[in-house]
């Protein structure tokens, strides 16, 4: 779990784990999932975008402005292990989906869009 958002300085020494996030809203337990080959990259994107007013998730940026960022936590729902001879991203898109389809985060229960 991760509450703040990466400074640079931190994000050039870190492992690149991959395979699915979410973010969570701690006031209302509503949240994104997501998967991605860069998990922290793409925390740091969201991260940016929040701050910035112009993320693309209406929803959750109008809950970020509400709650504030300290109320929202990056949490890994599941790695990739990174040895393996894979193609990393689709094996992120599979699981993501699968974690997609087990936690539901339509509507009251989340941010994401339904397919």
């Amino acid at each position: 779990q991760r509450q703040m958002c990466i400074r640079d300085s931190d994000y050039k020494h870190m492992k690149k784990p991959m395979g699915v996030f979410q973010i969570r809203n701690k006031s209302n337990d509503k949240i994104l999932v997501e998967g991605s080959t860069n998990m922290e990259a793409k925390w740091n994107r969201h991260c940016v975008e929040l701050r910035f007013g112009n993320h693309r998730n209406k929803v959750l940026q109008n809950d970020w402005n509400t709650f504030s960022e300290d109320q929202f936590v990056f949490e890994v729902l599941s790695e990739l292990d990174q040895k393996e001879d894979l193609n990393f991203s689709e094996e992120v898109k599979v699981l993501e989906e699968m974690v997609v389809e087990e936690l539901q985060p339509f509507g009251e229960r989340g941010y994401n869009l339904k397919p």
